[in-house]
């Protein structure tokens, strides 16, 4: 005669699963996570300036203008911040987020190989939308400046 034996169900639940996603998902977000924050590439001249207090890059995540060697206008904002602007829509995307948030700095990152025209007209545009500061980007150089006094 066969026994009848009656299994009794668990009652904990096995997270061993839920880990390995969460793993998963944590790798995927590291990999991914640098490449959000890439964006136009700007040869950016050098100079020995104040970098920015750190405090004030922690409260508001910066407006960025980017402008190439060829002129063309980028704005870190938007769906498509590695895709040009028009001048009107640089203005238009600048006041929604100055309107919201009105201590944003405001940076310009010009590539030295873009003419200083440029660069202003930039500034002009981002003035426009109600830009009271604006900062500009630039690269330290490995070496200190060194002035040389009455000896060359």
């Amino acid at each position: 005669m066969p026994r009848s034996r009656r299994r009794r169900l668990m009652s904990q639940i096995n997270v061993v699963p839920y880990i390995d996603v969460s793993l998963v998902l944590l790798i995927i977000f590291m990999i991914t996570a640098p490449l959000l924050t890439r964006g136009v590439k700007v040869e950016l001249p050098h100079a020995n300036a104040k970098p920015l207090s750190q405090k004030d890059m922690e409260q508001h995540q910066p407006l960025v203008l980017s402008v190439d060697k060829s002129g063309r206008l980028y704005m870190n904002v938007g769906q498509h911040p590695d895709k040009p602007v028009s001048p009107g829509r640089v203005v238009a995307m600048a006041m929604i987020v100055l309107k919201r948030s009105p201590k944003t700095p405001v940076l310009v990152r010009g590539d030295s190989g873009a003419s200083y025209g440029e660069v202003v007209r930039g500034m002009t545009l981002l003035q426009s939308a109600g830009a009271t500061k604006i900062g500009l980007i630039t690269k330290n150089p490995d070496k200190p400046l060194v002035i040389n006094k009455g000896k060359p």
